[in-house]
């Protein structure tokens, strides 16, 4: 393959493999599907064409999006040719990362230039946590259902910087209870706030936007955890009005492993000072006395990074948009909704997701009380064939499942019956 540009790159790989499943476009056949039919029209044909899309084994159900989201044919071949051509050709193909930053911009309603591409939400987390400008007793509150991937870096900061972390226990009752619960931790010396905008324990969604107008009321920095969100439903985060956000591109987005995004506003970038530094960071220098950091979110990356994998990335991002990003959220919403209302009528089983459907995600999560989840979901694994994951954060001895775009409603209805049966056998 020779030199080409992206667009013709596209092409090549929606002339073969995965791009023939769906009628000789990437996802030409579901492009069409989604312009033509009303909203909420999609069968189960559809879904199933979707659910083609992705190499995942047939005979086990993977619940476990929220951990790991596997990555459909389409990106897997877009990363694989553009490794071909680099080996090839030998560059670096920098010129990918622009356009792809374009892409994620509009996915998420903010300029390029507020876009930096890192490794995962983890990644992202460290950038602010290491970049915000904080001094000993400075305090930063998050919700006791963190990520350790969203609070390690606080603590680490606190270990090394005597920077004081606070948290709350997150309730499901109502949104206000939960604004009332997290301001109920600030002070004078509270710096940042760090929110989940959907918890990877229970799929909780937090009111980022009544979060974020309190927040800047009092002069505090918002950073969202965002590595359940992007890709689960649709939002703009100019919208949320979060100060930065961070997320994974391997989870709701089905982007390649060990991709992720950060953004940063405009107007705060500045704020927030490079731990690492490379080539690509700056705009300009000069040896030995000056350095410029280029004006812009992407001053984060630095060195020589895998076009292919980026390329993937932008690939998840274009699948989703084509699909229709309101269209999934409903799909998994209603799906969890549908594992709700079997799980209620189960003796024994206690919801930990909230019953707001308003709070209420694409993640279901469960316990039955005096039997380990450890216990429950090797059996749903070993007897039923599902995949879930455990929830042991905070003593919640839950047991997970995350619904997405290769699920149908067969599935759900299955996975009900195969709980059912587990929790009857203990």
């Amino acid at each position: 393959m020779g030199f080409m540009d992206r667009k013709g790159f596209l092409r090549t790989i929606a002339a073969s493999g995965a791009g023939a499943m769906l009628g000789g476009k990437l996802l030409g056949k579901t492009q069409a599907a989604a312009s033509g039919a009303q909203e909420g029209a999609w069968k189960a044909s559809n879904w199933n064409e979707v659910r083609s899309l992705f190499p995942l084994r047939k005979e086990v159900c993977y619940l476990n999006t929220g951990g790991l989201g596997p990555a459909s044919q389409p990106v897997l071949d877009a990363m694989a040719q553009q490794n071909q051509m680099q080996a090839r050709i030998g560059e670096h193909f920098h010129k990918y990362f622009g356009e792809a930053r374009e892409t994620a911009a509009a996915f998420f309603g903010v300029q390029p230039s507020e876009i930096a591409f890192v490794r995962n939400a983890s990644e992202g987390n460290s950038i602010l946590s290491s970049g915000l400008s904080l001094r000993k007793g400075d305090e930063v509150v998050f919700e006791s259902h963190a990520h350790p991937g969203g609070s390690f870096a606080w603590m680490n900061r606190q270990k090394l910087d005597g920077v004081k972390v606070k948290v709350f226990e997150p309730s499901s009752v109502s949104p206000e209870e939960n604004l009332d619960r997290l301001f109920a931790q600030v002070t004078k010396r509270t710096r940042v706030i760090q929110v989940s905008h959907v918890t990877a324990t229970t799929g909780l969604i937090f009111d980022i936007p009544a979060i974020a107008a309190e927040a800047k009321r009092r002069g505090i920095w918002l950073h969202v955890d965002g590595a359940q969100s992007a890709g689960m439903f649709p939002f703009n985060l100019r919208e949320l009005s979060c100060d930065s956000y961070a997320t994974s591109g391997h989870k709701w987005l089905n982007g390649p492993i060990e991709t992720g995004i950060v953004y940063i506003a405009a107007e705060r970038n500045d704020e927030v000072d490079c731990s690492h530094l490379g080539a690509y960071s700056d705009d300009g220098y000069e040896l030995p006395t000056s350095l410029e950091y280029v004006d812009a979110a992407r001053r984060h990356e630095y060195g020589t990074r895998n076009a292919a994998s980026i390329l993937g990335l932008q690939t998840a991002l274009e699948l989703q948009t084509q699909i229709g990003k309101e269209r999934i959220a409903r799909h998994g919403a209603g799906l969890s909704q549908l594992v709700l209302q079997g799980l209620q009528e189960i003796d024994g089983l206690e919801i930990l997701s909230p019953l707001d459907p308003a709070m209420r995600s694409s993640i279901l999560t469960f316990r039955v009380p005096g039997v380990s989840c450890m216990d429950l979901s090797a059996r749903l694994s070993k007897e039923h064939q599902f995949r879930t994951r455990v929830v042991t954060e905070q003593d919640l001895n839950g047991v997970r499942a995350s619904w997405h775009v290769y699920h149908q409603e067969e599935d759900a209805r299955r996975y009900v019956e195969a709980v059912r049966a587990t929790v009857a056998s203990f």
